[in-house]
């Protein structure tokens, strides 16, 4: 890498670990970069999973109060989490890279919807969570856990947006207390994607070490920016990222 992309790719960490902590969905920031430098979607995946790992991890770090307070729930959804982020991983490795190549359009574009559509997602779990009936613990949410932590190994993309969607909906909690649940299993599933790729796929390690850098260095500055820049601000601009790169890679 040139040091002018090395600069883009730690900007783009920082800019991942910044939105991740306030919106989510740091990764249609990241991935387009890995892209635009030239590495084939696989790879891009791979490293850009691997490179933000250590921003997921503080940023659940920084929920060990609200995680403590649900200690009882964290053992079997993270076991579904770790399972789930398996699968995904070994899913991306096991099928042809073009197979990947096919349907990372769609992905894209589908991360840049759910980003768009987090507001009503929101309005959605409030409703949901005020119902006489909330969901415990069970094998639908589970299920439910594992399916999402399948396609966040496999692409990880807006996984916490579906994450928080469905936590929010099936427990019948403080939001800020499912926050850090949902930022625990991003993890794991970031964490046990991260060690599989590490062992067994080609991994650029310069941008990986940037992405890391970077993501780690926002996950903080997203903490202090989230009281002073709009979420919708942020927002806006990972939707119009994420669908200008998703028509681009339809249309080449």
């Amino acid at each position: 890498m040139t040091p002018a992309e090395a600069l883009l790719v730690l900007v783009a960490g920082l800019g991942a670990g910044t939105v991740n902590t306030i919106v989510g969905s740091g990764s249609l920031l990241t991935f387009p970069v890995l892209l635009a430098l030239g590495y084939p979607p696989v790879v891009a995946n791979v490293s850009n999973t691997v490179g933000l790992t250590p921003g997921s991890i503080g940023g659940a770090l920084g929920y060990r109060r609200e995680l403590a307070a649900q200690s009882a729930r964290l053992l079997p959804l993270s076991i579904a989490a770790v399972l789930g982020g398996t699968a995904g991983g070994l899913l991306l490795l096991g099928l042809p890279p073009g197979a990947f190549r096919a349907v990372v359009p769609a992905l894209v574009l589908l991360a840049a919807l759910l980003m768009a559509i987090q507001p009503w997602l929101s309005r959605r779990m409030r409703a949901r969570r005020t119902g006489p009936h909330p969901v415990r613990i069970g094998p639908v949410l589970l299920t439910a856990v594992f399916t999402v932590s399948v396609y966040g190994g496999y692409f990880g993309a807006a996984q916490g947006v579906l994450l928080l969607a469905l936590l929010a909906t099936a427990l019948d909690e403080d939001l800020n207390l499912l926050n850090g649940l949902k930022n625990l299993l991003q993890a794991l599933v970031n964490l046990v994607a991260a060690v599989l790729f590490t062992l067994t796929a080609d991994v650029a390690w310069p941008p990986v070490a940037l992405l890391a850098l970077g993501s780690v260095a926002g996950g903080g500055l997203g903490a202090v920016l989230g009281r002073r820049v709009p979420a919708p601000v942020l927002r806006a601009v990972v939707v119009v990222v994420g669908t200008g790169v998703g028509v681009a890679l339809l249309v080449t």
